[in-house]
């Protein structure tokens, strides 16, 4: 612990973001980096606590405090070799995790938490500048050869973790580019996808063969997979959202979040729009159902595309400004927030049912809806309409698609339709097949995406060699 008194001295100090009338104009990232000088001192607020529940807060369970002490200490370099033993993307995490090691900082009892979150990412960033992040090539082969099909966090990470352990490891991804949901669902100005580019870049290196615009289970047939590799790794993401099935859900105008947001990424990345049709916000009134993340994404992009207007919906209940800390800490709270793309002009209402969607010469013009009570039952004479050009559904993911490559395979799923496979081997019903991040444990955080990634890595290192050196 670097500064014994450093979170008697030293206020918490966060990134600022840009003003929202210039940082709507691109899609470029607008979080202004804290100096050096700054994040030391910030750094030197961690109390080091007996027991670390940033620790546990944490999924891929960070050593904070030791990298904390290390950047205080100026030696950026451990710090950035300590980051990577428990996170193989930092700068995934760094810039779209919500923080729950912040929620769980010692500090947070009196709403001031180290701010983890801006130095994990001032880290690794460094690291990136000083050369420290290269390639770490196998020196000795397996000969055993891996299949993991889908490329996003989980993915991406299980691939380091077998290619590190000197297997063959082929990583299969539909689109034309990796990154899955972190390339083509969150928005650009949360993260600038060349960020993705260089890790791509380290992997190859690394020896692993990545196949695009390979959609197993549709351009490829799944049981191929089980004849060709020793293991296959399923961590295809859970892409089937939360429909509406009201009246006008067919109107020309409403869309799926993740019908819309990956256009604007492609537009953006220079990539072709698959011959589907245009979905945009400039000139419109949109209004965007349901009040998480996807939602925020849908806001702030919106913004950018020229939108006259842009309403988020939630149907629970607006939460309370403050939590009970002697009851939630140190778990995450239910709290009022506000992201960055809500700060930028939007509306929000809570506890608003939506009845019907209303059209006219089938284009969507309006919403009906209701505001319900505690119980989620309609409040009698409460019914209102707000006007609406573009309709966007962004009420999360109920499981992963059936259609195609799990069907094919025959895997068991569970109650909630996702691949069946627990947390001790990531093992499905199938000799040979393991399963990890939102295919096997739902709608997640990009942060337990790659937890789950590192450890059915170690699983199926395990399985295939008898024993691993990986980590859990």
């Amino acid at each position: 612990m670097g500064k014994t008194t450093g979170f008697l001295e030293i206020d918490r100090q966060d990134r600022k973001y840009l003003p929202a009338s210039d940082r709507i104009r691109n899609y470029k990232e607008f979080v202004i980096p804290l100096g050096e000088k700054t994040l030391r001192d910030q750094a030197a607020r961690c109390m080091d606590c007996g027991i670390p529940y940033c620790h546990n807060g944490c999924p891929v369970n960070n050593q904070i405090p030791d990298w904390n002490d290390l950047v205080y200490h100026d030696d950026w370099a451990e710090a950035c070799r300590n980051l990577h033993s428990t996170n193989n993307f930092p700068e995934f995490t760094g810039r779209v995790c919500p923080a729950p090691c912040e929620a769980s900082c010692t500090l947070n009892l009196i709403e001031s938490p180290v701010t983890i979150k801006t130095i994990e990412h001032a880290i690794v960033e460094r690291g990136w500048a000083e050369g420290w992040i290269a390639p770490q090539v196998s020196e000795k082969k397996t000969g055993k050869r891996v299949a993991v099909v889908g490329a996003g966090p989980a993915g991406l990470a299980c691939a380091q973790q077998l290619a590190r352990a000197g297997h063959d490891v082929h990583l299969f991804e539909k689109n034309a580019k990796a990154g899955g949901l972190l390339r083509y669902g969150i928005p650009d100005f949360k993260m600038e996808k060349h960020v993705i580019d260089r890790r791509m870049a380290q992997l190859e290196a690394e020896g692993v063969t990545f196949h695009y615009n390979a959609h197993i289970g549709v351009t490829t047939k799944a049981k191929e997979l089980l004849a060709g590799f020793d293991a296959v790794v399923l961590t295809g993401g859970a892409e089937k959202p939360r429909d509406l099935p009201i009246e006008g859900r067919d109107l020309q105008g409403v869309h799926f979040a993740m019908e819309f947001l990956p256009q604007q990424n492609r537009r953006v990345s220079e990539e072709p729009l698959m011959n589907v049709e245009p979905i945009l916000a400039g000139g419109k009134h949109v209004v965007v159902i349901g009040g998480g993340d996807t939602g925020s994404d849908c806001l702030g992009t919106s913004f950018r595309q020229g939108a006259v207007s842009v309403t988020q919906l939630e149907i629970m209940p607006e939460p309370p400004k403050h939590e009970n800390k002697l009851l939630t800490w140190p778990d995450w709270p239910l709290k009022m927030r506000t992201s960055s793309s809500q700060a930028e002009g939007a509306t929000r209402d809570f506890a608003v049912m939506t009845r019907r969607i209303i059209g006219d010469a089938g284009k969507v013009k309006a919403i009906e809806c209701v505001r319900v009570d505690d119980k989620m039952q309609a409040i009698e004479g409460s019914e209102f309409e707000i006007k609406a050009d573009l309709v966007l559904l962004a009420m999360g993911f109920v499981s992963p698609v059936h259609e195609g490559m799990l069907a094919d395979l025959g895997v068991t799923l569970d109650k909630r339709g996702n691949v069946a496979a627990d947390t001790a081997t990531y093992k499905s019903n199938l000799d040979k097949v393991f399963s990890a991040g939102d295919m096997r444990r739902g709608q997640s955080l990009v942060v337990w995406a790659i937890r789950e990634g590192r450890q059915a890595a170690r699983e199926v290192d395990l399985f295939l060699m008898g024993e691993t050196l990986l980590p859990r």
